[in-house]
């Protein structure tokens, strides 16, 4: 979890909180204030349908039995969007170009508890999280993967599915074997009665350790997304449970309660009372943060029984211990569902009809009321406050967490700015684990070969200029705008860009021009190959925006042959806003910046760069075929150039073929297009390197 873990410190800074009344959505924002509390409602009528068009004064907020004032509001209702592909396309097509809108969909945290699953289960689980991404996410959804035990398979808040599975198909159980199991196979005589005896559980010492960093996983997931406000946060885990006999966590009052066993209600035992204080401080954090815990077991319908298989056998003198392994099953689930039942959401257990789960989550998460309100009671007592919402509507039915545990110790105090470095709204910008919208912009990034063992990424950085504070001075448009970027890479590692503080004095034309169609910032990165998340920020003093960008760097040196990225310009696109060049990786090959537009107008000339790689040494001269096609979206070629180079170029030895191409669009009807970049070596038996991008024709 330790790319994870760098995102959750980063975080800590936050930005301002913002209030917002009325009915539309909040925005996306971060920030957890000392006593403000968040929370929200179902409401459902007699028939369970959603009921919509309530307003903040059908609504009463108590705490303790005291009304809170109301100081948030909104009705929260979000459609499910697939993603626009074309129609002789399989699957959608990846976006080469990212943008900042505000998160508009659903908002998941996927949590993967790999230390409590069973290796031999490791499929179901895979096949029940892949069912999850593929048929309950839609474009507009973000969602983040996280294991409980590995730190190298995780995947920061993406809308793209691919990256998605790619982190779910890495899982692989790691569950200790069955603490019966255990018992059964260091079963002993005893020399005294002469009667077999089971023997001790050698994993209860690694069990109780693992217990415990799974529940301090979920509270730091939960203390994370505390500052994410303005919408539903539903957290998903999927696993067994832990091997602990929980029948209750929180009594009445929110205070540790006691550990139920078959034999009745007992003290519970050191290691016991540790593994209770980690699961209510679990739950406690969760509570606070408005997260819903949704506990999935991937298993569905199971026999515990079936588990003594592994045990190989059995004495007559010991007997069968299925209730026992029934027993262990049941306490693993009981905690299962109480962590659901205490945050907000629901628990799968015992089925497998995991697609009705799904559905129930989607509308959970979907149609809701959120509310905010400032606690009149500011004691950090760590105290159980019961939190009511009352409808004064007859006939519905409100469903919303109970209440939550209040935090304890100081508050921690607001960060000092540096003098010296960017406004500290751009910094929280960028460390935000979701886009932020306050400044509209859209990022392109493309990996070129660059000095081994890095790659030149050429960013494309177009911001909408209307968001900024311009000043006129002596006839001239000034504003002072920084730009930041950073990468982060799957091991966790940063990589920080360099800070692009542009003072920006433009004559009215150009002001106009940057105001009306945005200001485009063209810079670099070098990074090793991997796989990234790229953060861009931009900004003044008052208002940010950010963008992630999931990028793949590839080693161009391996392999028969590799393609760059593809870089676009075109003419009217590169005149129609404003062009600032802190660096120009691609100033020697392209007419114009590389842009992050991908609507061009009817009749403008779309210009293309890539390079091609050749990296099988062959004293064969042969050539290297390159085309580039713009297709429509019924699949037929409309538009196509063609080159060949020769590997005598090269000298026999590895490297690169650089190639522009025009595409001119006048004729071409508007509409939805995908433009085919392939190159591929005619020696007999190469493979074929090539990327697609959508883009689209304007009249």
């Amino acid at each position: 979890m330790r790319q994870w873990l760098v995102t959750v410190l980063a975080i800590c800074a936050g930005s301002a909180l913002l209030a917002q009344q009325g009915s539309s959505p909040p925005p996306v924002i971060f920030r957890a204030e000392v006593n403000y509390v968040e929370l929200d409602a179902i409401v459902t009528d007699a028939q369970g349908n959603v009921v919509p068009n309530l307003s903040e004064a059908d609504f009463e907020v108590l705490e303790d039995g005291k009304p809170q004032k109301i100081s948030t509001f909104s009705h929260i209702d979000l459609p499910i969007e697939k993603a626009e592909r074309p129609l002789f396309a399989s699957a959608p097509i990846e976006p080469d170009v990212q943008v900042n809108r505000a998160v508009e969909g659903r908002i998941y945290l996927i949590v993967l508890d790999d230390l409590n699953t069973a290796v031999a289960r490791t499929p179901q689980v895979k096949r029940t999280v892949r069912q999850f991404v593929e048929t309950a996410m839609g474009v507009n959804d973000v969602a983040a993967v996280v294991y409980t035990g590995r730190n190298d398979a995780s995947q920061d808040f993406t809308n793209n599915p691919r990256l998605l599975l790619a982190a779910v198909d890495k899982f692989m159980g790691r569950k200790l074997p069955s603490a019966t199991l255990n018992k059964l196979d260091s079963a002993r005589v005893d020399p005294t009665s002469g009667q077999m005896v089971a023997g001790p559980d050698i994993d209860q010492e690694e069990r109780s350790y693992r217990a415990r960093a799974v529940m301090g996983s979920i509270r730091k997931l939960s203390e994370f997304m505390a500052g994410v406000r303005g919408r539903r946060k539903a957290m998903l885990w999927f696993g067994e449970g832990i091997d602990y006999d929980i029948t209750q966590i929180l009594d009445s009052n929110g205070t540790l309660g006691n550990v139920g066993s078959a034999a009745g209600v007992v003290r519970p035992s050191a290691a016991s009372t540790i593994v209770l204080e980690d699961i209510r401080n679990a739950i406690a954090a969760a509570q606070r943060s408005n997260v819903a815990i949704y506990t999935i077991d991937p298993r569905g319908l199971f026999n515990a029984g079936d588990d003594l298989i592994e045990a190989g056998g059995t004495t007559s003198d010991l007997g069968i211990p299925t209730a026992a392994l029934q027993e262990e099953a049941r306490n693993a689930q009981e905690n299962l569902r109480q962590v659901a039942v205490d945050t907000g959401g629901f628990s799968v257990l015992n089925t497998n009809q995991f697609a009705n789960a799904f559905d129930r989550i989607i509308r959970e998460n979907s149609s809701y009321y959120l509310f905010g309100y400032y606690s009149t009671n500011d004691k950090r007592d760590g105290r159980f406050r019961k939190v009511q919402v009352r409808v004064k509507r007859p006939g519905v039915t409100v469903r919303s967490r109970t209440g939550y545990i209040a935090p304890t110790g100081k508050a921690q105090p607001p960060p000092v700015a540096n003098p010296d470095g960017p406004p500290t709204v751009v910094a929280d910008a960028l460390s935000s684990p979701l886009p932020v919208a306050g400044v509209p912009m859209r990022v392109y990034a493309g990996s070129f070969k660059g000095a081994a063992p890095n790659a030149a990424v050429a960013i494309a950085l177009e911001i909408d200029g209307s968001h900024f504070d311009f000043v006129n001075r002596n006839g001239a448009w000034v504003e002072q705008v920084d730009v930041l970027t950073s990468a982060m890479n799957a091991a966790g590692k940063s990589f920080p860009g360099e800070r692009q503080k542009l003072t920006l004095t433009l004559k009215p034309d150009t002001y106009e021009r940057v105001i009306t169609n945005g200001l485009r910032v063209v810079t670099q990165m070098d990074l090793p190959p991997g796989r990234y998340q790229l953060r861009v920020a931009a900004g003044n003093a008052n208002r940010a925006g950010s963008v992630l960008y999931d990028l793949e760097v590839p080693d161009f040196s391996k392999g028969a042959i590799a393609l760059s990225g593809v870089a676009l310009t075109s003419m009217q696109a590169a005149n129609d806003m404003g062009t600032v060049r802190p660096k120009n990786p691609l100033g020697d090959y392209l007419p114009g910046p590389p842009i992050a537009t991908r609507d061009f107008r009817e009749g403008d000339t779309l210009t293309i760069f890539a390079e091609v790689y050749e990296n099988a040494r062959s004293a064969q001269v042969h050539q290297v075929a390159i085309k580039t096609e713009l297709r429509t979206d019924e699949g037929r070629v409309v538009a196509n150039t063609s080159e060949s180079r020769s590997s005598s170029e090269l000298q026999g030895k590895s490297g690169g073929y650089g190639f522009t191409s025009d595409l001119p669009l006048k004729g071409i009807a508007p509409g939805l297009y995908v433009l085919h970049v392939e190159a591929q070596s005619q020696i007999e038996g190469s493979p074929t390197a090539d990327r697609d991008i959508q883009l689209r024709v304007t009249p």
